[in-house]
C-alpha cells in the first residue's frame, strides 16, 4: 500500500546562503562589467542601464523562488506533461513569428506583451520536470526500450529540434546532455544511452557545421588548441575568445581590483553576458575566480546531498536534474571563457545578464530548497534507487 510519511525539517540554510552570496556577487560584477557598455548604449547618460534591468529580474526571480519554496514540489507532477508539450508549442510559435515577420535574428525570444521570454530556458525547465515525473512513473519499465526508454527520448528529440532551428545549437546540446544524464541516473540501460548518444552525435555534428559562424568558431578553436597560425578571417572569428584570454591574463593572481577591468571598455564584446567570468577573473584575479567556482561546486554538492536524503523518486530526479543543469552550464561557460571549448554563447547561472535564465534558475533553486525541507517517502517497501 502506498502511503506518505512526512518528517518536517528546516530548509537547507547552507544552500540558501550560497544562493544569496552568488546573487549578490553576480549583481556587483554585472554592474562592473556592464558600466562602460551601458554608457556607450545610452550615449554617456547612465552606467546602470543593465544593472537596473538585472535588479528588476532578480526581484521577480527571488519572489518566484520563495513561491516554489512554499509550494509542495509534488504538485508539479500534475503539470509536467502539459508543460513539456506547451514548451514545444512555444518554441515552434517563436520560430513561426520570426519567419512570418521576416526577422533574420535567431528566434530565441517570444514577446508576450509585458515580458519577453527566452523559450529555450522554459524548455530546459520543462524537460527536467517531465523526466523526473516520467522516471518516477515508469522507473520499473525504464530499462525496456519500447515500453519505457523510447518515449522520453522522442519528446526530448522534439525539444532539441525546435531549439536547433531557432538556431541555438549550444543550448540544444546542453539540454540533451542534461536529459541523457537524468535517464542514465534514473536507471536506463547503458547500451540504450550509448546508442542514443552515438546517433545524436552523428546527427548533430553536421547540423553544427551547417552554419558558417559555428564552423569559424570551431576552426579558430582547433587552430588555437593545436598551435596553428590561422589566417586573418579565423582571427576575426575568434576575436571574442582572444579578448577573453587577454582579460584573464590581465587579472593574474590578485586581480586589477573591483571596477578596474580594461577589457570591459568595449574591447571584450558584451562582457556582462556570456563572458562575465572573464571580467571576474580580471578584476578579482585567479583567487576570486576560484572562489566563484567553489560556490557553484558547493551548490552542486548541496543538491546531491538533498537527493541522497530524499526517498521520493520524483524529488530525487528533480534535484539531480536541477543540480546537473547548474553545474553543466557553469562548467561549459568557464570552459569557453578559458579557451577549453569553442565559443558557445551559454550564460553562467545567476551571474550573467539575462532575464529568463535568471528567473528559471532561481525557480529551480526554490524547488531544491522545497525538497530539502522534508524527507518524503512513498512506499517504503520500494527498493528503487538512482544510479549514483
Amino acid at each position: 500500500m502506498n502511503y506518505l510519511d512526512i518528517i518536517t525539517k528546516k530548509y537547507d540554510q547552507w544552500l540558501l546562503g550560497l544562493i544569496i552570496v552568488l546573487c549578490g556577487l553576480g549583481t556587483v560584477m554585472l554592474y562592473s562589467a556592464s558600466s562602460s557598455y551601458s554608457l556607450h548604449e545610452t550615449s554617456g547618460i547612465s552606467d546602470t542601464l543593465f544593472l537596473r534591468s538585472h535588479l528588476k529580474r532578480l526581484i521577480i526571480g527571488i519572489i518566484i523562488m520563495f513561491f516554489f519554496i512554499i509550494l509542495d514540489y509534488r504538485k508539479l507532477k500534475i503539470i509536467a506533461p502539459y508543460l513539456m508539450i506547451g514548451s514545444i508549442i512555444l518554441l515552434l510559435l517563436t520560430k513561426a513569428i520570426y519567419v512570418i515577420k521576416g526577422i533574420d535574428f535567431p528566434a530565441r525570444w517570444l514577446n508576450l506583451g509585458i515580458v519577453n521570454i527566452q523559450t529555450s530556458d522554459l524548455a530546459r525547465f520543462s524537460l527536467i520536470l517531465y523526466l523526473a515525473y516520467y522516471i518516477d512513473k515508469k522507473r520499473d519499465n525504464l530499462k525496456n526500450f519500447y515500453s519505457g526508454f523510447i518515449t522520453p527520448v522522442i519528446l526530448m528529440a522534439c525539444i532539441l529540434f525546435t531549439i536547433v532551428i531557432q538556431p541555438d545549437f549550444s543550448t540544444a546540446a546542453v539540454i540533451g546532455l542534461i536529459g541523457i544524464s537524468m535517464l542514465f541516473i534514473g536507471g536506463a540501460r547503458l547500451t540504450h544511452i550509448t546508442s542514443t548518444a552515438i546517433i545524436a552525435t552523428i546527427v548533430m555534428i553536421p547540423v553544427m557545421l551547417m552554419k558558417s559562424y559555428r564552423m569559424k568558431r570551431v576552426i579558430y578553436w582547433l587552430s588555437s588548441v593545436f598551435g596553428f597560425n590561422g589566417d586573418s578571417a579565423q582571427q576575426i572569428g575568434g576575436y571574442q575568445a582572444q579578448q577573453s584570454l587577454i582579460s584573464l591574463g590581465n587579472g593574474g593572481f590578485g586581480g586589477l581590483g573591483l571596477g578596474n577591468s580594461l577589457e570591459k571598455n568595449l574591447f571584450l564584446p558584451t562582457p556582462h553576458t556570456d563572458f562575465i567570468f572573464a571580467i571576474i577573473g580580471e578584476e578579482l584575479g585567479l583567487w576570486g575566480a576560484i572562489s566563484v567556482l567553489t560556490i557553484f561546486l558547493m551548490i552542486f554538492q548541496r543538491g546531491i546531498k538533498i537527493a541522497k536524503e530524499t526517498n521520493d523518486p520524483f524529488g530525487i530526479m528533480l534535484t539531480i536534474g536541477i543540480s546537473f543543469s547548474i553545474i553543466i552550464y557553469t562548467f561549459i561557460n568557464v570552459a569557453v571563457v578559458t579557451g577549453i571549448f569553442p565559443v558557445t554563447g551559454l550564460p553562467i547561472p545567476l551571474i550573467s545578464h539575462g532575464g529568463s535564465n535568471l528567473v528559471i534558475n532561481l525557480a529551480c533553486m526554490g524547488i531544491l530548497l522545497n525538497i530539502s525541507q522534508a524527507k518524503r517517502s512513498i512506499n517504503h517497501n520500494s527498493s528503487w534507487r538512482p544510479n549514483f
